[in-house]
């Protein structure tokens, strides 16, 4: 047994599986000490044969081991000596690296004397397209050497470049110019067109298309140039791309006629008259506009140039088809009024009066150029100016300055409380005061003033403005309320209940309006910088346009409104009440029965009541607006149903007489009343109606009624699960009473005097 687990042990150690489990040994029996003997004697062999095969790994593997070491041995003396083989050729590498490098300097400073040559002899032989192609090239290669660090050799062939640009772009701006000139260019005045063409028209066009193809063949080389020329923009002024050469010529003259008359010490270049040159400007814009569609745009829609030359859009549609999108002549001229308008508004920002006219002229400025002359919006305008930081905080204060003083004005203006259409009923319909209506049209010309800003944060900040003027206002009108609240039902009182009904319905639209759900979008992503402060939930709803921009100012404007018409329906009800006492203690249990009486009429009594409502309902129906006098008359109702119920009914008792008398009062008289403004006045006192039919059921019936209302409130909860006896809210129902709970309905059938033993 132990060579046997000798033999399981020394398996394990090679990772060999004998397979040898205990169950595979047949049990020691007699019989079998044979199998034992036979099991135990081939182990050895095969312990043997495994001792064997690692001894020989073993040497196999000192072997290989003896010969690396000869060979990295033998690589470790080769590397050595042949180090300096390698110094030496890196070397020589260097050299000839460095040699190449020198020789394609050389062969680019050959090249670039080789183009300088062929221009100029390309000139001296008249051959321009030639010389313009070479200048062409000279461009191409300024630009293969842009990521260059041969600092030197980019300033020569830049130098070189600039040499020959100025050469060449002088000799065709002067042919240009000439032709420009018999073309009677520029248009300084309205063109008249001439009966008859000059006799070389077809040559001057025949030039006029050659050079304008060369000029815009030297654009790359003008762009280059022109790069070092550059200088850092102005405040408020976008950097542009350049125009092209054509329109850089031919805006020469205007340039030199726009400077000459307004700048320096002329008499034109006053700061109080901007309307000037933006009015001159225009003009040239409208008097080149033929000349530019007609002669430069095809010349340039064949050379296929990315610019457009004319000015009106109604040719726009073409400039798609050829990928035309800059407005070159507009943009050169508004580069002039740019530079002017960076100039002249910091020196107006101490003189109101002056910074206010030249805010309006660029306003229309940009007006009449974006509808009237087709410029881009893409494109910035003269309004960037505006928004320059000191000039925009400006704009902002003056624009509110105004806005109190004008405010102060109409608010203080004799007719300030009444309404302009007060005489026509079909216009008149929100009867809103004279001020609140020139207020709001003060907000809607603020409005259209912003509107075209380029910049949704310089909207928002006049969104804001607007807001903080709208609550100036509503507290101006609560202060005049304060002091009206002594006469109520006076017309200035209904006049400041309209006006801000009126500003309320106004906000209201201008909430869902396309350009201010725009500024709501704008501003819930500029977050904090807008609104401050904001949870969650209220972000979401400004995002998901469930609230508004005015949400705030609404809430403010309807709680005005809703405790203006409060102290309103206090006034009323007060005089109602006064002229109601005697009604109240009228002897209703004394009356005589209606069979006793030819015909029904009013009660004496009532008649100051009925009076009073009939006066002030007509009078308010003339000084509110419909809204405010539909809210009016239904709190009005509500009120006196209130009133009726519970100073006249619960607090007398009634005979048959006064049962129907009161029954007469309320519906042939009372509902009538607001009969005018709806179908069913009835629906608006409940409580008068119901108590009404319960004081005049015939004594079976009431009697009937109380039983049932009288066992219910005895047995509670028992009577409902009875199903044979019926429910006292369908016994109820059945009279017409809903409003009245049956507690009630039995203190009503208590008031009643004509019960049977009494």
């Amino acid at each position: 047994m132990g060579s046997v687990c000798f033999c399981i042990s020394f398996s394990l150690i090679r990772g060999e599986d004998l397979q040898f489990r205990q169950t595979s040994i047949p049990p020691l029996t007699v019989d079998g000490h044979l199998q034992v003997l036979t099991v135990s004697s081939s182990v050895p062999l095969r312990v043997s044969a495994a001792l064997s095969a690692a001894e020989e790994s073993r040497r196999t593997l000192e072997e290989l081991l003896q010969k690396e070491r000869l060979l990295s041995d033998t690589l470790q003396r080769h590397l050595q000596g042949s180090q300096s083989w390698a110094d030496s050729l890196g070397q020589k590498l260097g050299q000839l690296d460095t040699v190449e490098r020198h020789v394609k300097y050389l062969q680019c400073l050959a090249h670039i004397e080789e183009l300088s040559d062929s221009i100029q002899q390309f000139l001296m032989t008249s051959s321009v397209w030639e010389a313009v192609g070479a200048v062409g090239t000279m461009a191409k290669l300024d630009l293969g050497l842009k990521e260059s660090r041969c600092a030197h050799l980019q300033a020569h062939l830049r130098e070189t470049l600039r040499f020959w640009h100025k050469i060449l772009k002088d000799r065709l701006a002067s042919d240009f110019d000439e032709v420009l000139t018999q073309l009677q260019w520029p248009f300084l005045s309205p063109p008249v067109a001439s009966l008859s063409p000059p006799a070389n028209a077809a040559e001057l066009a025949s030039q006029l298309e050659l050079l304008v193809s060369q000029l815009l063949s030297l654009q790359t080389s003008d762009d280059l140039t022109a790069e070092s020329k550059l200088t850092p923009s102005r405040p408020g002024l976008a950097p542009a791309t350049p125009l092209s050469l054509p329109i850089q010529i031919m805006l020469l003259p205007l340039s030199k006629r726009f400077r000459y008359h307004f700048a320096g010490n002329r008499q034109t270049n006053s700061l109080s008259k901007p309307e000037w040159f933006l009015t001159q400007v225009l003009m040239w814009m409208g008097y080149s506009s033929n000349f530019m569609e007609e002669k430069i745009q095809p010349i340039l829609n064949r050379a296929r140039a990315n610019i457009n030359a004319k000015v009106l859009p109604y040719f726009l549609p073409l400039l798609f088809v050829f990928g035309i999108d800059e407005v070159e002549l507009c943009r050169g001229l508004l580069s002039l009024v740019q530079e002017k308008l960076a100039s002249d508004a910091p020196r107006l920002l101490y003189d109101d009066a002056l910074f206010c006219h030249l805010v309006d002229e660029v306003l229309q400025f940009e007006r009449e150029l974006r509808t009237t002359h087709g410029y881009p919006s893409s494109l910035p305008g003269a309004l960037p100016i505006l928004l320059e930081e000191s000039i925009f905080q400006k704009w902002l204060s003056v624009e509110k300055k105004m806005a109190v003083e004008k405010v102060d004005a109409m608010l203080s203006a004799e007719g300030a409380w009444s309404s302009q259409y007060r005489d026509i009923t079909d216009v008149d319909e929100l009867k809103a005061p004279d001020c609140a209506e020139t207020f709001m049209t003060l907000l809607l010309t603020i409005t259209d003033r912003y509107r075209s800003l380029p910049c949704p944060r310089a909207q928002l900040s006049f969104l804001a403005l607007q807001k903080e003027l709208v609550d100036d206002f509503r507290i101006r009108l609560t202060q005049v309320m304060k002091e009206e609240s002594r006469c109520p039902l006076g017309a200035r009182y209904c006049a400041i209940l309209n006006a801000t009904n009126y500003i309320s319905s106004v906000l209201s639209d201008w909430a869902d309006n396309v350009f201010f759900l725009q500024l709501q979008q704008a501003a819930v992503s500029l977050g904090e910088e807008v609104w401050g402060p904001l949870g969650a939930t209220e972000v979401g709803r400004l995002a998901s346009l469930e609230g508004s921009i005015f949400e705030g100012l609404l809430g403010l404007l309807e709680r005005l409104k809703g405790d203006m018409l409060g102290r309103l329906l206090d006034a009323v009800m007060r005089e109602v009440r006064e002229k109601a006492q005697p009604y109240c203690r009228d002897r209703w249990l004394s009356l005589p029965s209606q069979s006793d009486q030819a015909t029904m009429s009013l009660s004496s009594s009532a008649c100051p009541m009925m009076l009073c409502m009939r006066d002030r309902l007509l009078q308010l129906q003339q000084l509110l607006c419909l809204p405010l006098f539909q809210s009016f008359w239904q709190g009005l109702a509500e009120r006196l149903d209130h009133f009726l119920y519970q100073d006249v009914i619960l607090c007398n008792h009634f005979n048959e007489g006064g049962a129907a008398q009161l029954q007469f009062d309320m519906m042939r008289n009372l509902f009538p009343l607001f009969g005018h403004y709806c179908k069913r006045p009835e629906n608006f006192f409940k409580h008068v109606k119901e108590a009404c039919i319960i004081l005049t059921l015939n004594v079976g019936s009431a009697l009937l009624l109380r039983d049932v209302l009288q066992q219910s409130q005895e047995e509670g909860e028992n009577f409902s699960s009875e199903a044979q006896k019926p429910l006292p809210e369908s016994a109820l129902n059945e009279l017409g009473v809903y409003r009245l709970a049956p507690c009630d309905v039995l203190i009503l059938l208590s008031l009643r005097a004509s019960w049977p033993g009494k």
